[in-house]
Formats: structure tokens, C-alpha cells, sequence
């Protein structure tokens, strides 16, 4: 039977073989194992494969299996995040993947600033405009960009999308090179070093590390399917 050490191993010679099949080096790409909703040996047992950089999406969960885990750990916040959520997270997750509107990041400032922390970003953009999905408008973030970054206790460090579904990986590509585009758009416009590039899951990763991404989110490929929510 196939353990979670195994899959682990697999996604990271994939990674490698789509890195230096775009002339990238595996190093460029960060795998975040996505553990939400699987238990606290599940990520001991990626954990001691070496996996350093898990991602949870739900702060109530995620509290009540940190303090069972290494402290090492590196968590992040994949996702939307309540406004009212945010106090309990921010000390303990180094990146917020999910940052989707400018009132979620005027209250990330103000609540770092008043917690004496920094809180480091991704801007999540709506790539396909869907209505049932949480994220920047492309257009509305290219007029927000200049006072987002002028937040005092925020660092932006670059984007994140979550393609619709579809029915081949390649069909993904077009909105990984859609985001792309536009953090490069924002680079040039602003004069800002945004340097990551948050894409790609279990079905898609490959494609969108062809398309320069630095952080890919897989879950299923390395811990199988969800078990039943927890709720929080």
C-alpha cells in the first residue's frame, strides 16, 4: 500500500522533472502539503519524510493540531480568512495565500499593527471572474495595488489563483499564464518585487510550474482524499 512517504517522494520528482522541463531548477518551487482536514500524524508521518511547509484553511482546526506537531513547521493560511479569524491565525502562519479583497487587507494591517506583528501576503485574484469564488477583480487590483502596498504592517510578497475545474491540466494554463501576466504588469507599474507566485494543485501543479509558479498547493496527491470536515 502506497504511504504517505511514498506519494511525498512522487510529487517531488515531478516537480523536478516539470522544473527542468521549463529551465528551472526544483529549488525555485515550494511544495506546501495542504493538510486541512487530516489529522496531526498524517503531517508527522510528511513531516519526518522531510516536508517542512504545510497549509491548513481553517484557523480553528489548525490551532487544535499545532501544538501537537513540531514546532519547526512552517504553516500556511490557504484561503479565505474571516475578518474576525485573523487575531487567533496571525501568529501563528508566515503567509497568508488568500487575501482576496482590500477590506481583508486593511483588517490584516490594522490587527498586525495593533498585535506588534508583520503579516506577510499573497493577493488572491479572480482569474476567471467567477461569481462563487472570493478574489481580485484584475482590474479593480491594478487600481487598489498602489494603496495596498502603502499598508504599514502588511508585506505583499506576490498572487495566488484557484482556477476554476477543468477537464485536462492543460486546460489550467491559460489562467496561469493570465496571472503571470498580470503580476508582471504589477511589477513594471509599481516598481515593487513581487516575487511569488502562488498556482497550481494535485491535477495542475506541473502546468503551472511551466508557467513560473514558486508555491504549488497539493493535498490529495500526498494525503488522499479529505476525510470529513471539521468545522471552525
Amino acid at each position: 500500500m502506497e504511504t504517505i512517504a511514498d506519494r511525498l517522494r512522487k510529487i517531488q520528482g515531478e516537480i523536478a522533472v516539470a522544473a527542468e522541463r521549463c529551465g528551472r531548477q526544483a529549488e525555485d518551487v515550494t511544495l506546501i502539503a495542504i493538510s486541512k482536514t487530516h489529522p496531526a500524524e498524517a503531517i508527522r508521518e510528511a513531516w519526518d519524510e522531510g516536508q517542512r511547509i504545510f497549509g491548513e484553511s481553517r484557523v480553528q482546526e489548525a490551532l487544535a493540531k499545532i501544538p501537537d506537531l513540531p514546532q519547526a513547521i512552517q504553516w500556511h493560511f490557504i484561503g479565505h480568512i474571516q475578518s474576525n479569524k485573523i487575531r487567533k491565525a496571525l501568529p501563528h502562519f508566515v503567509l497568508f495565500h488568500g487575501i482576496d479583497s482590500a477590506d481583508c487587507a486593511l483588517a490584516m494591517d490594522r490587527i498586525a499593527c495593533e498585535m506588534g506583528l508583520r503579516a506577510r501576503i499573497l493577493l488572491e485574484v479572480n482569474v476567471a471572474g467567477e461569481a462563487t469564488k472570493f478574489g481580485f477583480d484584475r482590474e479593480a487590483l491594478k487600481q487598489n495595488m498602489d494603496s495596498l502596498l502603502a499598508l504599514r504592517s502588511v508585506d505583499i510578497e506576490g498572487l495566488m489563483a484557484i482556477p476554476p475545474a477543468v477537464e485536462k491540466p492543460e486546460d489550467a494554463r491559460k489562467y496561469f499564464v493570465s496571472l503571470r501576466e498580470l503580476r508582471d504588469e504589477l511589477v513594471s507599474t509599481t516598481g515593487t518585487s513581487l516575487p511569488a507566485l502562488s498556482m497550481g494543485m494535485s491535477d495542475d501543479f506541473s502546468v503551472a510550474i511551466e508557467e513560473g509558479a514558486t508555491l504549488v498547493r497539493v493535498g490529495t496527491s500526498i494525503f488522499g482524499r479529505r476525510p470529513r470536515p471539521v468545522v471552525g
